[in-house]
């Protein structure tokens, strides 16, 4: 090669290779969120988009800046540990997931890689952290206080129907604060005059079983803790009051949405917006143990009348008028 030819190449040959390191840092540094989730897509579909939106407005575009990668288990409790597995050999900087058997499969599959769980219903007793305020080793997020509203929820329900006086509270297992939900909300329901009976779900091919055992114990309204899988199977729990004409009240207003009477809870699309604050702050360096969990802050109570007058039930104007929004 000529020696003037040579020189002039050099400078160039380096311009052109450090342009292309450059290029291939830039496409490694595009953060992989993986998103385990127990049930399906279409029922999640909600809080995903607010995940989405919390993203924008931290500055993440998906297929842009960030890219998340989706695992649904359909209902399906025993593909979580393969799903998680799956998302920890692709490589995911972080893992969101919600329910507690997610939770637990994601922490299984890895003690590394960032866990953020926009909804728990009890993370210090599930032994998901340590504590709220220092949730040590590689999980964190935000709280559902579900158990703590089971008492309201009842509440409501009892005004709205007066004449109810025995709930099945339905619930999925996998929690240690679920498995005491009856205990919990027990001085409240005596307090209203109801008996309250514990319909455990084990999994999505337990329903007729738990149908069956709410009419031999003559259950007059169901009141749901809140869970994925439950949503996902929202049909058939709405098939099932509507057959038998009862009050059902929900835990988000997904429910309600979607054809169910009425729903008392946390605002959980917030809570997936606000997950969003805690990817930016992991990816930014932070240290998940070192973000304390958060609680929720937006509550709803939202009533579906279409859905009252199905089962025949004559919502009081003192009940409607504390409604944060009627779907008529």
């Amino acid at each position: 090669m000529n020696g003037k030819l040579a020189l002039w190449l050099t400078p160039m040959i380096l311009l052109v290779g450090a342009a292309t390191a450059k290029a291939q840092t830039s496409a490694k540094k595009i953060p992989l969120i993986g998103i385990l989730e127990l049930g399906t897509a279409s029922a999640s579909a909600s809080q995903f988009k607010a995940l989405q939106q919390g993203l924008r407005e931290l500055g993440y575009v998906e297929g842009k800046n960030i890219i998340l990668q989706y695992r649904y288990a359909d209902g399906q409790l025993d593909r979580l540990p393969d799903l998680a597995a799956e998302l920890v050999r692709v490589k995911v900087d972080i893992i969101l997931t919600r329910s507690t058997g997610s939770i637990r499969a994601a922490m299984k599959a890895t003690r590394t890689i960032p866990i953020v769980f926009p909804s728990a219903g009890a993370p210090v007793e599930d032994g998901l952290v340590a504590s709220l305020g220092k949730p040590g080793g590689n999980v964190t997020g935000l709280t559902q206080l579900s158990a703590e509203l089971d008492g309201k929820k009842l509440e409501i329900l009892k005004q709205s129907a007066p004449k109810v006086s025995r709930v099945g509270l339905l619930w999925t297992v996998g929690s240690a604060r679920s498995d005491n939900r009856s205990q919990d909300a027990e001085p409240a329901a005596k307090a209203l005059g109801i008996q309250l009976h514990s319909l455990e779900l084990r999994d999505s091919n337990d329903f007729a079983r738990i149908f069956d055992l709410g009419n031999q114990l003559g259950v007059q309204a169901l009141s749901l803790a809140p869970s994925p899988l439950l949503f996902t199977h929202r049909a058939t729990i709405f098939d099932f009051v509507a057959k038998n004409r009862l009050p059902a009240m929900y835990s988000t207003k997904d429910f309600v949405e979607a054809g169910g009477l009425m729903s008392y809870g946390q605002d959980l699309i917030d809570n997936w917006r606000r997950s969003a604050i805690f990817v930016d702050k992991i990816l930014k360096g932070a240290n998940p143990g070192d973000l304390p969990v958060e609680q929720a802050k937006k509550f709803e109570f939202v009533i579906n009348l279409a859905a009252a007058k199905q089962i025949g039930v004559t919502i009081p104007p003192n009940v409607l008028a504390r409604a944060n929004r009627v779907i008529r």
